[in-house]
C-alpha cells in the first residue's frame, strides 16, 4: 500500500485550516511530519491519526465483487424507485475507503431491470439483502408490478 505524502499547504487546504496553524500542529507534537530540506510532508496515516480517521485495515489481496441482479417483471416507475432507493443508501452509508459503484439499467419491452454492482464483498452484501428487502416485503414500494410480464 502507498502511503501518500502530502506538503503543509495541502493539508490546510484539506482540513479548511491556515497554514500557520499546521505548522503549529507540527512544533507540538499533534500532526507528525517529516523534514525534507526546508519543507514538511505529512503522511496520509498521520493526518488520518491528526482528524481520527481508522487506518485502513490492511487485505493481503485486493479483491472486488461483482454482481449483476436482474428483477423481471417491473415497470419504469418501480424501477425508478428502486434504483433511487438502492443509489441513495450506497451513497449516504457507504465507507469512502472501500469504493462501491452501482449502475441501474431498465429495459422497458422486456420489463426488466438490471443493478450491477461493483465493491467489495461486505458492501456488495449489504446492497443485496436492501434488495431483497425491498422485493420480497410488503412494503408498497413496488406497488406498480408488471403482471403477467
Amino acid at each position: 500500500m502507498r502511503d501518500e505524502m502530502y506538503s503543509v499547504e495541502q493539508v490546510a487546504d484539506r482540513l479548511g485550516l491556515h497554514v500557520r496553524t499546521v505548522r503549529g500542529y507540527i512544533r507540538t507534537g499533534r500532526l507528525k511530519a517529516v523534514r525534507i530540506g526546508k519543507q514538511y510532508r505529512i503522511a496520509q496515516a498521520d493526518l488520518d491519526a491528526l482528524t481520527g480517521q481508522p487506518p485502513p485495515t490492511p487485505s493481503r489481496f485486493g479483491m472486488e465483487v461483482s454482481s449483476i441482479v436482474q428483477i423481471d417483471g417491473i415497470d419504469r416507475i418501480a424501477a425508478d424507485r428502486l434504483g433511487t432507493l438502492v443509489l441513495t443508501s450506497a451513497n449516504t452509508n457507504h465507507d469512502p475507503r472501500r469504493p462501491l459503484r452501482i449502475q441501474t439499467i431498465h429495459d422497458e419491452d422486456r420489463h426488466r431491470m438490471k443493478i450491477v454492482i461493483l465493491g467489495d464483498a461486505a458492501s456488495t452484501a449489504e446492497v443485496l439483502q436492501l434488495v431483497e428487502a425491498v422485493l420480497d416485503g410488503d412494503n408498497g414500494l413496488l406497488a406498480e408490478k408488471v403482471e403477467n410480464a
